[in-house]
């Protein structure tokens, strides 16, 4: 035990004081005559022994009184456990991510408590202490040591952040700007959720003391969405899409009677009541309206307590991306084609005669038709080759007498071969139950009218052919090769084939260009994501592409062809929609929704951390459970226990013994 201010230990000169008063009696003494004094004697003399032995009682409690009293200015404590090293050099790294919006066990918001513990950190040690405060933004205020005061200032400016960091990252940013050899206390607050931290790669750096504050939550269960998509990612010329939703369980109990709801454009579409098993998933099918077109916002919501941070998820609905069709064609090729991809609404159609074709246009192609070619050029083979094999689509409509061997080195069919004039003859009906002709027809008829055709060439029996002939021969194949490699056994033209004229040939062609599609836009990104690729056309060089949502953002972008490739600024966008604006022009819109993966509440103890962190000596643990708890914790390893209250009480104790034993001590 030490005394913070021994010098008051001169007071204890006032013990004598009442050991003057117990030796001396000042009172004078007042004689009385009696007749017979033997009967008074006796009592006399038992008398003076309880007498005596009250007064001794009376006289300890007080020394003891005055000695307790004297003690409690000299402030006794325990010396503390932790001393603050020489540089008096402090960092505190308080996260604040979303699930800090999450409830300790007295109702206190995390963020809320962890700010807390930061003022009582910043609030206790020496004024010409200095501080750096580090969030999830990494923001530049974190870069240099501040007074206590701005410290205090930044702390009540404090938000909820998009950002989630790994232990590694936090680890990183905490030491890179450290001085070396310079030695400082790291507070980190956290909460320490175990699908978000991570493990450190090496051992934190044994200069620095490091102070784990686990925010501990209540327990708690949490729903949220785990993931979303379209049936039909790119649904051309008004598909019918359906949306799929999967809603998430993160508890140890069923969520029964979830009311989730869809809203397109701030408009209820759909709605639905499941149950979600414990730990499990549930799917949900949202009908969307057929004729979808341009863009839409749509939101997945529910009612989830105590967490709501995740209870919206937020879509980008884009329906105005154009696809874009390149057709290479012989001068007598058939015009189908170019017809059925018409739309301007819908597809971005290029047609170049064969003599007259720029190669760099199938860089910038979803889909590429060869119509009416009977043989192909050797320059043109290598750049068919090339956009394959970088996952493009590539149509092959041969002409009335394609030369095989030409086309067998090019599209790596070493089976494919001419077929003898033949008659035409009728194709067998669409097999439903393949996925290319999923949501095309709306009655899957036995008795529908199928197309005519003639074969000019063969590859041989292809059982997952998308087309067949009633002989089992295929007519329209598909094949993998990077990309996809769709085949047709006849000519587009009139003496081959009335397949362009049958109400077969929209549907088909609309569903092969649609799963041409390259680089779809998807449907959200994590707010975590800062790199995202956009595909826009025509797009003005010097112009910047904008984000404008609830605040207007220029984010880092570079310009390729028709792709902009855009670096997000994670600490400048929040969950929400930003419509991408290039000039004037609104040409696409996108969709933030919380990294999932703040979503899922288990987390780690003190030890696990400590552990995950390769921790020793210098890595210490504050297990308390609230604010109040972590004031007194810190107090305690730096400050010391303070024991002056006790020598206070001590002090009114024997105060109100002297009382009791003059009150009833006879």
């Amino acid at each position: 035990m030490n005394l913070l201010y021994p010098s008051f230990l001169w007071a204890l000169g006032v013990l004598a004081v009442p050991i003057i008063i117990h030796l001396f009696n000042f009172r004078r003494a007042t004689r009385i005559y009696f007749s017979n004094t033997r009967f008074l004697r006796q009592v006399k003399e038992a008398s003076t022994a309880r007498r005596r032995l009250k007064h001794y009682l009376i006289l300890a409690a007080r020394l003891l009184f005055l000695l307790f009293l004297v003690i409690t200015f000299c402030q006794p404590v325990i010396p503390a456990k932790d001393q603050l090293a020489n540089s008096r050099a402090i960092v505190v790294y308080l996260d604040n991510s979303q699930s800090m919006s999450a409830r300790l066990e007295d109702k206190t918001r995390g963020l809320d408590a962890a700010a807390q513990m930061a003022r009582s950190i910043v609030s206790m040690f020496p004024p010409d202490t200095r501080y750096k405060l580090i969030t999830n933004d990494f923001a530049p205020f974190s870069n240099t040591f501040k007074t206590g005061a701005e410290i205090q200032d930044l702390l009540t400016q404090l938000r909820l952040s998009p950002i989630t960091r790994s232990m590694q990252e936090v680890a990183e940013r905490i030491t890179q700007d450290a001085t070396s050899g310079q030695s400082q206390e790291v507070f980190w607050i956290a909460d320490f959720q175990k699908s978000t931290a991570g493990k450190i790669d090496h051992t934190l750096d044994s200069v620095a003391r490091w102070h784990l504050v686990p925010i501990r939550f209540q327990p708690m269960s949490n729903i949220f969405v785990d993931s979303a998509y379209l049936e039909n990612p790119f649904a051309a010329g008004g598909e019918k899409n359906v949306l799929q939703v999967n809603v998430r369980n993160d508890g140890a109990r069923e969520a029964d009677q979830v009311n989730v709801k869809l809203l397109v454009n701030n408009v209820q579409t759909g709605a639905a009541t499941v149950s979600i098993p414990a730990g499990g998933m549930t799917e949900i099918n949202f009908d969307l309206a057929t004729g979808l077109s341009g863009l839409h916002n749509a939101v997945i919501s529910f009612n989830d307590f105590p967490v709501t941070f995740d209870n919206t998820f937020n879509l980008a609905l884009n329906f105005a991306d154009k696809i874009r069709v390149v057709e290479v064609k012989s001068i007598t090729a058939s015009e189908a084609v170019q017809k059925v991809y018409g739309n301007q609404q819908v597809f971005a159609y290029k047609g170049f005669a064969v003599g007259n074709f720029n190669y760099n246009e199938l860089d910038q192609a979803d889909l590429v038709v060869m119509n009416g070619l009977n043989n192909i050029e050797p320059s043109l083979v290598g750049a068919v080759r090339s956009h394959l094999q970088n996952g493009g689509t590539v149509l092959i409509a041969p002409g009335a007498e394609p030369q095989v061997e030409g086309w067998k080195n090019a599209l790596a069919l070493p089976a494919l071969n001419t077929v003898p004039q033949e008659a035409m003859v009728e194709l067998d009906r669409p097999d439903f139950s393949n996925p290319f002709f999923e949501n095309v027809f709306e009655e899957k008829s036995v008795s529908l009218a199928m197309p005519k055709a003639s074969r000019v060439w063969e590859w041989g029996s292809d059982r997952s052919a998308i087309l067949r002939f009633k002989n089992d021969q295929p007519f329209l194949s598909m094949f993998d090769q990077g990309g996809k490699l769709y085949m047709l056994a006849s000519s587009l033209d009139r003496d081959h084939t009335d397949f362009h004229q049958h109400a077969l040939f929209v549907p088909v062609m609309y569903r092969l260009a649609a799963s041409s599609k390259k680089q779809e836009g998807r449907l959200y990104y994590s707010l975590n994501e800062t790199f995202i690729p956009l595909r826009l056309d025509s797009l003005p060089r010097d112009v910047p592409v904008r984000l404008v949502g609830k605040e207007e953002v220029i984010p880092g972008q570079r310009v390729v062809g028709d792709n902009v490739f855009l670096d997000i600024p994670g600490f400048s966008v929040e969950q929400g929609f930003y419509k991408i604006v290039a000039q004037e022009d609104t040409v696409g819109l996108i969709a933030f929704n919380v990294n999932k993966a703040e979503s899922l509440m288990e987390q780690y103890t003190g030890e696990e951390v400590k552990a995950l962190a390769a921790g020793g000596e210098n890595v210490s643990i504050f297990e308390a459970s609230s604010i109040d708890a972590f004031s007194n914790e810190i107090k305690e390893r730096y400050l010391g226990t303070p024991l002056w209250k006790y020598a206070l009480m001590a002090a009114l104790l024997f105060l109100l013994a002297e009382i009791l034993l003059i009150r009833f001590l006879k």
